[in-house]
């Protein structure tokens, strides 16, 4: 499988929101107006192709030195464990340059992954939810 990654390419929101939809990742897909938001306000997005077709969206806001959140990281499930995942973080990583850390907030579904690609689990965050 000949896949292509590509930093800073935002597909159309629709291609996104289809990606979000069939990955199960928890985001405000109905939303259309807060899902193209989010990506106008990132700082980091990695895309993973197959030819034309989106499989793979990391999504991350940083200030490149310090800290990056990892903010979404969705894989098409036909592509699941292919090690788009991995690639992207990877990518990440690059990118920002390893004096920088990156964190996240897993969905459920994805705690035994992280560990997996290299994420240390931690249990000193805190959070104020969103109102939604």
């Amino acid at each position: 499988m000949a896949l292509n990654y590509e930093y800073d390419r935002i597909p159309e929101i629709d291609e996104i929101i289809k990606l979000y939809a069939q990955s199960g990742l928890p985001r405000p897909i109905q939303d259309r107006s807060r899902m193209v938001e989010m990506y106008e306000n990132s700082d980091l997005i990695i895309t993973a192709w197959d030819q034309d077709k989106l499989v793979g969206i990391c999504r991350c806001v940083t200030d490149w030195v310090w800290c990056c959140y990892l903010s979404d990281l969705a894989v098409s499930p036909d592509y699941q464990e292919s090690g788009i995942g991995r690639k992207m973080i990877e990518m990440t990583r690059d990118k920002v340059s390893h004096q920088c850390m990156i964190l996240l907030l897993s969905v459920p579904t994805a705690m035994d992954y992280y560990p997996k690609v290299g994420f240390n689990k931690e249990n000193r965050a805190f959070s104020i939810n969103r109102a939604e």
